[in-house]
């Protein structure tokens, strides 16, 4: 699972435009740091007035990040501007290595509500997240200076050095789970075959829609774990309903349509599952709240989207001017004729007689 996700960490870092990164560089960083903990302490404000648990309190973050394996998966079909699309996938992409790491302190914080769970876990605690925040940055670092020294001083082995770095980088990543050098690596390090530049995307996209199949079929694996199913439809609600409302103030320089698109684009998936399994041992019942709450996001972003979809068709339909029988053909703007269209105008036209006339060219005299 922590391989699914740092593949789809790296499938959406390196498809963002740089360009358009740089432009968008300070809504991402305040969506990745304020947005996430907005979200997370509105979500866990819910969870907490409804159902007075404090065990709620980890809930909020483990559904907080929008699952950038949904979104690379499903990008393609999107409505959102090339733009719009370069800041979700920026956003997928990086605030949810800082959803683990934050799911972390969050445990830390939540664990003195339990008795004796300080000594039983020792593993969430302050010291952990920044021991895992820096072992991300050095490991994102060092493998950007090697490429870099690679390919200026040797750029006829860039592509294979490049492939090492990669491969040592998700190993990393998976076996330590710090998949935020995964995500800055794939802003940097693009390897591209000269003799076939789209051979790597290609391999690429495919891979991310396997994972994303298999990421389905290990939610199913987690839902044989039994639901919950009440807390976990409130917490789907208010985690799509929490987004919505940190993305607008956050996008205020995007298009309308734009606004409305990444104000539905919360997902969640395979980084939800991972969180949930990680709290179950202490925490125990989150799976069966995640669980059905994954699904309900997700229903909520499909029929969120969907209506979106439908209500822009149908307004374009209505723009779209049409050319009524009898309209005047001339340079003249004037209204066109009010007829009745036949219910069969193919029968109606083939009874009507068209006559056609030829004439042989003529000169005609110039004026005086």
């Amino acid at each position: 699972m922590a391989f699914l996700l740092a593949l789809g960490l790296y499938g959406s870092t390196r498809a963002i435009d740089l360009r358009h990164l740089r432009s968008d560089l300070r809504t991402i960083v305040l969506a990745v740091t304020v947005g996430v903990f907005l979200k997370a302490v509105l979500i866990t404000a819910v969870m907490l007035a409804v159902f007075r648990n404090p065990a709620f309190l980890v809930l909020g973050v483990a559904v907080a990040q929008i699952d950038p394996l949904s979104v690379s998966a499903l990008g393609e079909s999107s409505r959102l501007s090339r733009r719009g699309r370069g800041l979700l996938l920026a956003w997928a992409s990086f605030d949810d290595p800082v959803t683990t790491l934050l799911t972390i302190y969050a445990a830390a914080l939540a664990l003195p509500f339990r008795d004796g769970a300080v000594s039983a876990h020792p593993e969430f605690s302050g010291s952990m997240f920044t021991v895992d925040l820096l072992g991300n940055l050095g490991v994102a670092a060092a493998a950007v200076l090697l490429h870099r020294l690679v390919r200026r001083a040797a750029p006829r082995w860039e592509f294979p050095v490049a492939c090492l770095v990669l491969a040592a980088v998700f190993a990393v990543g998976t076996w330590r789970m710090w998949v935020l050098a995964v995500a800055l690596v794939g802003l940097s390090i693009r390897p591209v075959l000269r003799s076939r530049p789209q051979a790597v995307d290609r391999i690429l996209d495919r891979s991310i829609d396997v994972a994303f199949l298999l990421a389905a079929v290990l939610l199913g694996v987690v839902l044989s774990l039994g639901v919950s199913p009440l807390p976990g439809v409130v917490l789907g609600v208010a985690a799509f309903a929490a987004h919505a409302l940190v993305s607008l103030p956050l996008t205020r320089s995007q298009s309308v349509q734009d606004k409305v698109l990444l104000a539905f684009a919360q997902q969640n998936g395979i980084t939800a599952i991972i969180l949930a399994l990680l709290l179950e041992p202490v925490f125990g019942g989150t799976v069966a709240v995640v669980a059905p709450a994954i699904l309900v996001v997700n229903l909520l972003y499909l029929a969120a989207n969907g209506l979106h979809a439908h209500r822009a068709r149908t307004a374009e339909a209505v723009s779209v001017p049409r050319t009524l029988p009898g309209a005047a053909v001339s340079g003249e703007v004037t209204e066109p004729a009010r007829t009745e269209v036949p219910a069969d105008p193919v029968r109606k036209v083939a009874q009507q007689r068209v006559q056609v006339r030829l004439w042989k060219a003529q000169r005609i005299p110039p004026r005086d």
